[in-house]
């Protein structure tokens, strides 16, 4: 019998702002295909009518079987068809005929898709890899025919075995992007207009919060380096309650070599290191071990301030040990320095994984 399992509140909240054709969270019900029951049958050959057991072994449940392409970005395939069930095997025959086993289904997700039991939380598999595939429900074994009983005291068995029944269980799909880079920012810090700065990728830009309803990526293309870039809605206080939409997409950093945090510099009501600090504040309550990413500060609306207020915000950046790049994503000032700061950052963290 199917086990329904409550999604959590904060995952219910998100679905009703995020646009179905971005989908990366999604709950799913598999069975693997039944094994078919063993046969019961004699031989009845004209020159044999009264031949021995010959009732064939039933054929194998199918499994279900999930692999990671780079051709897909999303789970929207599984937003509406939730129930996965393989085939069931055949049943065996006379003749001593083996039924024929089901067939395997399988199920192309995203690289970066997380599998996990529903019901436990325990990761089965992280598919991190293209090409790279798990088995989330084994089929069922056929059942033995009658053949198989027979024994020097019952040499007509008239009984055979049932087959397996497959294995059933809910299971989250929880897709976490491949990035180098992850930009985070509060709402109209300007992240938008950056990744257009750095990237070939044309987000909306517009001067509202929450112009970034799903993630954005892109890739900036440099000297010999190729580094993959993502923009995710703004992150406001409480996110990691589930205010805003930015903890529905706060998994998408999690994978990233670095992080930038954009901050408008020209904003009244929030000083940048109060935006900072709500920043950090929001992803240590998600998830503290994002923190420990190197990280740059990118000083954005360079343009709206006198530059001694700039050169006051770098000082003060500095003094707590961060790297800090004044810029103008809207007018691009400043945008060559930033990608050579990315590009050192990267080559250092390239460096230490080598050493690995």
């Amino acid at each position: 019998m199917e086990k329904e399992i409550i999604i959590e509140e904060k995952e219910i909240i998100r679905e009703k702002y995020i646009p179905e054709k971005f989908v990366d969270f999604v709950k799913v019900f598999v069975k693997g295909g039944d094994g078919g029951d063993g046969a019961v049958a004699f031989l009845r050959e004209k020159f044999q009518p009264k031949g021995g057991p010959a009732g064939g072994d039933g054929g194998k449940g199918g499994d279900i079987i999930l692999v990671a392409t780079s051709k897909k970005t999303t789970l929207i395939d599984f937003k509406y068809k939730k129930h996965l069930i393989a085939q069931n095997g055949e049943k065996g025959r006379g003749k001593n005929q083996k039924g024929k086993d089901g067939e395997d289904l399988i199920v192309f997700v995203p690289v970066g898709t997380v599998i996990k039991d529903a019901e436990t939380g325990e990761i089965l598999c992280d598919l991190d890899e293209d090409g790279k595939s798990f088995t989330v429900a084994k089929g069922g074994k056929g059942g033995r025919g009658n053949a198989k009983f027979a024994t020097p005291t019952n040499q007509a068995p008239r009984f055979a075995e049932k087959g397996e029944p497959g294995e059933q269980k809910w299971i989250i799909l929880e897709l976490k992007l491949l990035a180098d880079i992850g930009i985070v920012g509060l709402p109209n810090a300007g992240k938008s207009s950056l990744i257009r700065a750095l990237t070939r990728a044309r987000p909306k830009v517009a001067d509202y919060p929450f112009t970034t309803l799903t993630p954005q990526l892109g890739i900036l293309e440099l000297e010999d380096l190729k580094i993959c870039i993502a923009d995710i809605p703004g992150i406001i206080e409480g996110a990691h309650k589930g205010t805003g939409l930015g903890l529905a997409f706060l998994r998408h950093i999690e994978r990233t070599s670095i992080l930038l945090f954009v901050i408008d510099l020209s904003m009244d009501d929030i000083k940048p290191d109060k935006a900072f600090e709500i920043l950090k504040e929001e992803i240590k309550k998600y998830n503290p071990k994002i923190l420990e990413k190197p990280k740059i500060i990118v000083g954005n609306k360079i343009d709206l301030l006198a530059e001694d207020e700039v050169k006051n915000w770098e000082k003060y950046f500095s003094s707590i040990g961060l790297k800090f790049i004044p810029i103008s994503a809207l007018h691009k000032i400043n945008i060559e320095e930033l990608k050579k700061a990315i590009a050192e950052e990267i080559k250092k963290v390239k460096k230490q994984q080598n050493k690995k």
